[in-house]
């Protein structure tokens, strides 16, 4: 074990018995949603893990030490410090826990202590990616790279659709990451259900992706692999609706000069605002949604 790891009980007797483990992130608690509905979505999550038969393990920094697992005061202590809480990807790991900080975990810096602690399945929101006017910016999200190279499976509704999804999967393809949808014939957008980009790799079963992770990883070939879960028909938004609210928060963020790891919780924050809640609503559905896939993939591989 890591020396800077610590493992919850419930988390460490679940793995040492071979029981299904859904790691979760923690930007959503500190950085997704205002408090306290933050930390009571974190909850529920872990709910719909238990209720699915896996045991949730959300991931975080505290006092530098990394956690997989959390007691509910801790999530509570993470929602309500809210933005004071650092945004944590691979590069500020280290600082983080050299200084004895809190950290909430970006899907990158989730994946790294999750794959620390031996837990392979991942459910979050949606990843990161390659930004809109990136061929100018830069502005790529680590969490691509670490797809490229540590192994565990994210299940997420796709890319976030503030995000360039054509390049994103374009930059996927070129890392070697397989990209699979579930149930749907176009890569999901997030709050919708389409984005216009066909599926690469379409699967139906939970078994067809159960056996898929496990010959990638038994074969040797190393990394993760997006399982994209698109959002619940009834929870999905009106693509023109929410579009034309990113399209003006894109531009907002680029006249207020909002840059590097602030841009997506700044878009985020007025696309809710903008869609008078709506957006968040979806959000929060398509978490649950996520988690449940998430914790009958890990429960196919504990079987297996």
């Amino acid at each position: 074990m890591n020396q800077f790891l610590d493992i919850a009980p419930e988390v460490l007797s679940a793995l040492h018995a071979g029981r299904p483990v859904v790691a979760l992130e923690s930007t959503i608690i500190s950085h997704g949603m205002p408090y306290p509905r933050n930390a009571e979505t974190a909850l529920a999550v872990e709910k719909v893990v238990r209720e699915a038969g896996a045991v949730p393990a959300t991931i975080a920094i505290l006092g530098g030490r990394l956690k997989a697992g959390l007691t509910e005061g801790e999530i509570r202590r993470l929602g309500e410090a809210g933005h004071r809480v650092a945004k944590v990807s691979r590069r500020d790991i280290a600082g983080i826990v050299a200084s004895g900080a809190d950290g909430a975990t970006t899907v990158a810096a989730t994946m790294i202590i999750a794959a620390m602690a031996g837990i392979r399945v991942f459910a979050t929101g949606g990843i990161g990616g390659v930004h809109r006017g990136a061929e100018s910016s830069m502005d790529i999200s680590a969490d691509l790279d670490e797809l490229a190279r540590t192994d565990v499976a994210v299940i997420c509704a796709g890319a976030k659709s503030i995000l360039d999804i054509p390049r994103t999967l374009e930059y996927l393809e070129t890392k070697g990451v397989p990209v699979v949808v579930y149930r749907g014939d176009e890569f999901p957008a997030f709050y919708t259900s389409r984005s216009g980009v066909p599926a690469g790799t379409r699967m139906d079963s939970v078994g067809e992706i159960a056996a898929m992770l496990k010959a990638k990883w038994s074969l040797g070939l190393g990394g993760g692999a997006v399982i994209a879960n698109p959002i619940p028909a009834e929870n999905e938004m009106e693509p023109a609706v929410i579009n034309g609210a990113i399209d003006k928060a894109i531009a907002e963020a680029s006249k207020e000069g909002v840059r590097g790891k602030d841009v997506t919780p700044f878009l985020l924050a007025r696309v809710k605002d903008l869609t008078g809640g709506d957006s968040l609503e979806s959000n929060i559905a398509l978490v649950m949604n996520n988690a449940r896939l998430a914790a009958a993939i890990a429960e196919r591989l504990a079987a297996d």
